[in-house]
């Protein structure tokens, strides 16, 4: 910790300074690039974490999915045309996270069983995988004039074979994260305060890690979203850079 004091005084400095670099993989002095991604979760924390992004010259990676918010609607509902519409104009990268945010939990022969939030079960066969990750695409196309692209998470980072393969077929690429992507805003802050996530990334990340975390989680008591602003410009101080996954493998 002692080593990482002088890094986090720093990060701490340059935020409330207000820093604002461009910081895009081409950039002169560059030292990496890191690629930062959210899921939609419950959106408590989305308009901070936009403001964030914007006040650093950052783009990021967006991955939908119809998930309820603190707002009482739900991510893709009209009320958050807005919102997504002036994340499109900022030049953000927008993929599937499927539409029910369910878990898909193994395969049978060619099909997928699939865990919905309420408990129940579903077996899907590739259409219907597509179908999962095609239905945020279209609506966001609804609400906004432009299609996703050609991405996809799977809720949970869960994979199988069948998914990917039928992802794949229908157009999607799967992005999954770094293991010191995981910023941990859905750990549990009694036990993993914003202080040691904030250490921890600043400490772990690496050139070509690409970095998790939500737009508000339910999990969390105390939100992890005010650490942006350190951490994004810790992640500056280090020489790094920041892309979107649009067009990278």
């Amino acid at each position: 910790m002692a080593r990482l004091l002088p890094l986090l005084a720093l990060a701490l400095g340059l935020a409330s300074a207000g820093v604002a670099s461009a910081g895009t993989p081409s950039s002169p002095g560059c030292k990496g690039t890191l690629y930062l991604t959210f899921d939609t979760g419950n959106m408590r924390d989305a308009e901070l974490i936009a403001d964030t992004l914007a006040r650093h010259g950052v783009k990021a990676t967006f991955f939908l999915a119809q998930e309820k918010t603190t707002r009482g609607d739900s991510a893709l509902d009209a009320s958050w045309a807005p919102y997504w519409r002036a994340r499109v104009a900022e030049g953000h990268a927008f993929g599937s996270h499927t539409w029910r945010h369910g878990s898909f939990r193994g395969d049978s022969g060619k099909l997928v069983r699939y865990r919905l939030q309420d408990g129940s079960s579903e077996t899907l066969d590739a259409a219907a995988v597509c179908a999962e990750l095609q239905r945020p695409d279209t609506r966001f196309q609804e609400l906004t004039g432009r299609r996703l692209d050609p991405l996809w998470r799977a809720p949970g980072g869960r994979t199988t074979p069948n998914t990917l393969a039928a992802a794949q077929a229908c157009g999607y690429r799967h992005v999954g994260w770094a293991s010191a992507g995981f910023l941990g805003d859905e750990l549990p802050s009694e036990t993993h305060p914003n202080s040691l996530l904030l250490q921890r990334a600043l400490e772990r990340l690496r050139d070509g890690d690409i970095v998790m975390a939500h737009l508000g989680i339910w999990s969390r008591k105390d939100p992890f979203a005010p650490m942006f602003e350190p951490l994004i410009a810790g992640l500056k101080a280090r020489g790094f850079c920041f892309a979107t996954r649009r067009g990278q493998t």
